[in-house]
């Protein structure tokens, strides 16, 4: 075995994959799984989990598969996560733990992220599950949303001995897990229903179609349901648009309701009668993660996808797996090209998208040299469709219909960093609803410490 470089993880081949929506990676087997972490150095000083957001013991879990205790392995990061098997197949590991790993200093990083993936795996294959705490401490909290902020900090706190209540705005619970993220990437029933069971066995009530702004308000969970602490881990659920003319005309959508319609309403399956326009030519507007899903989604229901990207190549901020899988699978990209309006028919029908090519000139607020149009340089892209990835801020129904709750320009809720404290006394609040549209990983980091910042209120309390 070469130690510079990983055990590679089994795919599904890509012309057979942009054909289907079953999972592209296939993950390691235990065999497979004990020779990478072979691969650890066992630093004393572990870089790597400074570089997790909920600083799971990396090097003590990977000893563990090393040894072949896979069950002490997810004993381990269960002690950290509440959602193993979808961390590790979503987080961006590559700027994260992979990113501080020394073994990668002089060849590959150890691949933390597919054995986190193998240990969840392997723990649902055995029907291991997360140990419930016995102790109760007779305070309950409120958590609004379902997703990775909201189920983290839920869990964490049922650990503590704390009555937990979810309340889920939609049918189904795990918020961007469900409908934002595709089957392929991250499997609904075997991956995600799984992981909320677990955090269910801890303890945690989950309530669906609870819309908190409209079928109830944060100030009534609190003075009238007597909830001690209150949650806001709502995401950011309101997408941006361009503003560019044709954005109204039919075959235009944002990800959002894209990927939702794929996902919630199951526009993938055959079997489900709902209406998802994809056309024979689909261009995707934007270069992060729900781009690719958005645009990998589109060819695999049929449609020839464009992503058009701003940037160049070097600033995209999707995850490098995702564009690479993207390009294997057929998708063109066209970087340096912005649109300027999208092209209507008689019909109110896209009929195509007009660009300008773009170039790269000074630094902007956020380090990356900002594009500036190139005179002169307009053309049209002949398309059916048009999905507009830009982006996405909160909701402002929960911060408009709660008193002293502050929000910055952006409408996200603003907090103390340190505990995850708004401005409202009880009420805490974490993932994108504060940061705006940002990672899963991120939004579990942001729950985490908001559990620890409730605890802390309730025992003053």
């Amino acid at each position: 075995m070469d130690v510079l470089r990983k055990i590679p993880v089994k795919e599904q081949d890509p012309k057979v994959r942009a054909a289907n929506f079953k999972e592209v990676c296939l993950g390691y087997s235990k065999e497979e799984a004990m020779l990478e972490a072979q691969r650890c150095l066992k630093c004393k000083n572990p870089k790597c989990v400074a570089g997790c957001p909920v600083s799971i013991n990396i090097p003590g879990f990977i000893k563990s598969v090393e040894e072949g205790e896979i069950q002490a392995a997810f004993k381990t990061i269960s002690m950290y996560s509440s959602l193993p098997a979808v961390c590790g197949r979503v987080c961006p590991q590559e700027t994260q733990c992979e990113a501080q790993c020394i073994r990668g200093l002089k060849g590959d990083p150890v691949s933390i992220g597919k054995l986190e993936r193998f240990v969840a795996d392997w723990a649902k294959e055995n029907d291991i599950h997360p140990e419930a705490s016995t102790k109760k401490i007779g305070r309950k909290v409120a958590v609004i949303g379902s997703g990775p902020a909201g189920l983290t900090c839920a869990g964490d706190l049922a650990r503590a001995g704390v009555d937990v209540t979810i309340f889920e705005a939609l049918h189904e619970p795990g918020g961007v897990l469900v409908y934002g993220i595709p089957e392929f990437r991250l499997p609904k029933k075997d991956v995600v229903e799984y992981e909320i069971e677990n955090v269910k066995r801890l303890g945690v009530t989950i309530e669906t179609n609870v819309v908190v702004g409209r079928s109830i308000t944060i100030d009534q969970l609190m003075n009238e349901e007597h909830f001690d602490a209150v949650f806001i881990g709502s995401g950011a659920g309101l997408p941006r648009l361009m503003g560019i003319p044709g954005e109204n005309a039919n075959g235009v959508f944002t990800a959002n309701e894209y990927l939702t319609r794929s996902n919630l309403m199951k526009a993938f399956d055959p079997s489900y009668d709902t209406p998802i326009i994809s056309g024979e030519r689909v261009a995707v507007v934007g270069g992060g993660n729900v781009a690719m899903d958005a645009a990998r989604t589109a060819l695999r229901l049929g449609s020839k996808v464009t992503v058009i990207y701003r940037r160049s190549e070097a600033e995209l901020p999707a995850r490098i797996e995702e564009v690479h899988h993207a390009k294997e699978e057929g998708i063109e990209f066209r970087f340096l090209t912005n649109p300027t309006e999208i092209l209507v028919d008689d019909n109110g029908w896209v009929r195509g998208i007009r660009c300008i090519e773009m170039e790269l000139g000074e630094p902007d607020a956020s380090g990356r040299r900002k594009p500036v149009e190139k005179k002169n340089s307009e053309f049209d892209i002949e398309v059916n469709a048009v999905i507009m990835s830009l982006g996405t801020t909160p909701n402002p129904l929960i911060s408009s219909t709660t008193k002293e709750l502050k929000v910055d320009r952006r409408r996200c809720v603003t907090i103390d960093e340190m505990t995850g404290q708004t401005s409202k006394n009880g009420v805490f609040a974490g993932g994108d609803v504060v940061t705006g549209a940002a990672t899963v990983i991120l939004a579990m980091g942001a729950g985490k410490t908001a559990a620890t910042g409730i605890l802390e209120y309730l025992s003053k309390e």
